[in-house]
C-alpha cells in the first residue's frame, strides 16, 4: 500500500498524545519528589486528585482517548473505502490543529473560555469529517 497523506495528521495526534503523557509524568514525578510522597499513596485516580492540585495534564491525557478515537476511526474508514479526499485531509489537519491548541491551553494556562473555543471548533470539525466521509461513501 502506498503512503496515504491522510496519515500525517494521525501521526501528529499520536505525537501529541505521547507529548501530553510526558508532561503528565514529569509533573507527577516532580510532585512526588517535592512532597516526598510515595507513589502508592496515589494508586487510584481518586487518591491522585486528593493529593495533587494540578491534574491538568492527566485530565487532558484522558481527554485524548475520548473524541479523538472518532477521528482515528474516520481516517481508518477513509483509507479502507478509498475516501481520503482533499476535503478530509484539510479537515483532518484543522482537527489536529484544534487539538494541539486545546492541549496547549489545557496543560498550560487553562483559561476555560479559550479551552472551550478550541474544543468546540474541534468538535464541529470532527462532525464535518464524519459528514463528508458518510456522504462520500453513501453517495459516491
Amino acid at each position: 500500500m502506498a503512503f496515504q497523506p491522510i496519515l500525517l495528521p494521525v501521526f501528529v495526534m499520536v505525537i501529541l498524545t505521547f507529548s501530553v503523557a510526558v508532561v503528565m509524568a514529569r509533573r507527577r514525578f516532580r510532585y512526588y519528589r517535592e512532597q516526598r510522597l510515595h507513589p502508592q499513596k496515589t494508586a487510584s485516580r481518586k487518591d491522585m486528585n486528593k493529593m495533587m492540585e494540578d491534574n491538568r495534564a492527566a485530565d487532558h491525557f484522558m481527554n485524548l482517548f475520548e473524541m479523538p478515537v472518532l477521528f482515528y476511526l474516520a481516517v481508518v474508514i477513509a483509507i479502507l473505502t478509498n475516501s481520503a479526499s482533499v476535503w478530509l485531509l484539510g479537515l483532518s489537519w484543522l482537527y489536529v490543529a484544534c487539538r494541539v491548541v486545546h492541549a496547549f491551553i489545557h496543560c498550560g494556562y487553562n483559561n476555560v473560555f479559550h479551552r472551550f473555543k478550541a474544543f468546540i471548533l474541534s468538535y464541529f470539525t470532527l462532525a464535518a469529517i464524519w459528514i463528508v466521509l458518510i456522504l462520500d461513501i453513501v453517495l459516491f
